[in-house]
């Protein structure tokens, strides 16, 4: 018989999780930082804003911290977004590759640095944002039949621009001179947290926090829309204009997410699974799960990245992959703990 855990319990677990994870990924790396002292220096800077009086300081405030922050918005914006996504097209197996959005956003940084290479620290992540966007909405707007937004139409005209995006994405690599710039679009193309400075990661935080906000106060109407067009207009939900309200948000949190750290994979598919087989399919619970769980999953994910192969840097990428898929496939094979409903 499998136990059961109070919703509130498990979500308090994995909140400590991921305090705890920061300051741990935080303090390792090349130059060691015990947790406590960790804490100790955010503390300093959070209370005085003078600059770090050691090298310690340096690197856990100016280099490891903005990542970590990062990686824990990141992680949450994926998740979210992809749960959004499958309630959307009514399909577990959908994530925010699926319809274009991380294509796009890959498709609009590769042509900033194509046509205006190192322009700036905000010119990369504001043309994927806008890529991101631009996307979703030719995805909206060639997904609508006689008016209506159908969940199966959404999917094959998201793979189509996705698969257009991605041709031209290649070109866009193929054409660059310089071997470096190759490599830094590979790279970025398979996520990075690399880049991460602290403008950027409480932007991406605010925006991943008031999407998600606004996300679970709809969580009612995802959960009408996961039973299709009748079943919402039984109680009450217009599908249509719903699932255009909400796929502009999906769209929005992708745009935010892959504008900072690349077009990272897997977390948007397997966490929104991961998070139902916990807490069941009512997504008022498994929104907050489900960001909870990505923000520790792609911590735990940038740590490896980070010093697997230290000196050298992997993409974040890979590293989901070997540390979500492995789990998800053992979650479905084992038994797992339940939730009070």
């Amino acid at each position: 018989m499998r136990a059961r855990i109070p919703f509130p319990l498990l979500l308090g677990a994995l909140a400590a999780a991921v305090a705890a994870a920061v300051p741990l990924s935080v303090g390792v790396g090349a130059v060691p930082v015990p947790p406590q002292e960790v804490l100790g220096i955010v503390a300093d800077r959070l209370s005085s804003p003078a600059p770090a009086a050691s090298p310690e300081a340096y690197i856990v405030w100016e280099l490891r911290g903005p990542r970590a922050v990062q990686a824990v918005f990141v992680g949450a914006g994926l998740a979210v977004a992809g749960a959004v996504v499958q309630a959307l097209v009514r399909n577990p197996v959908a994530d925010p590759h699926l319809l274009g959005l991380s294509s796009g956003a890959s498709t609009g940084a590769v042509l900033a640095m194509a046509v205006l290479g190192a322009a700036g620290p905000l010119v990369l992540p504001g043309a994927a944002f806008a890529g991101a966007v631009a996307a979703g909405l030719a995805v909206f707007a060639l997904a609508r039949a006689r008016g209506a937004l159908e969940p199966l139409r959404l999917v094959l005209v998201g793979v189509a621009v996705g698969q257009l995006l991605g041709g031209a994405t290649s070109f866009l690599v193929l054409r660059q001179a310089s071997g470096d710039a190759q490599q830094q679009v590979l790279f970025w193309l398979l996520g990075s947290l690399a880049g991460a400075r602290w403008p950027l990661a409480l932007g991406c935080a605010a925006a991943v926090t008031a999407l998600l906000a606004l996300l679970t106060a709809r969580a009612r109407t995802l959960d009408a829309l996961a039973l299709g067009a009748e079943g919402a207009a039984a109680l009450g939900v217009h599908a249509d204009r719903a699932r255009a309200g909400l796929f502009a948000a999906a769209a929005l949190v992708t745009g935010a997410v892959v504008a900072v750290a690349g077009a990272i994979g897997f977390v948007g598919l397997v966490v929104p699974n991961l998070a139902r087989l916990l807490v069941g399919a009512g997504h008022r619970r498994v929104l907050p799960t489900a960001a909870l769980l990505g923000a520790l999953m792609l911590v735990a994910a940038d740590l490896g990245a980070r010093t697997a192969l230290r000196p050298t840097e992997l993409p974040i990428g890979i590293l989901t992959a070997v540390v979500g898929v492995p789990f998800f496939v053992a979650a479905l094979r084992g038994d797992r703990a339940g939730v009070d409903r």
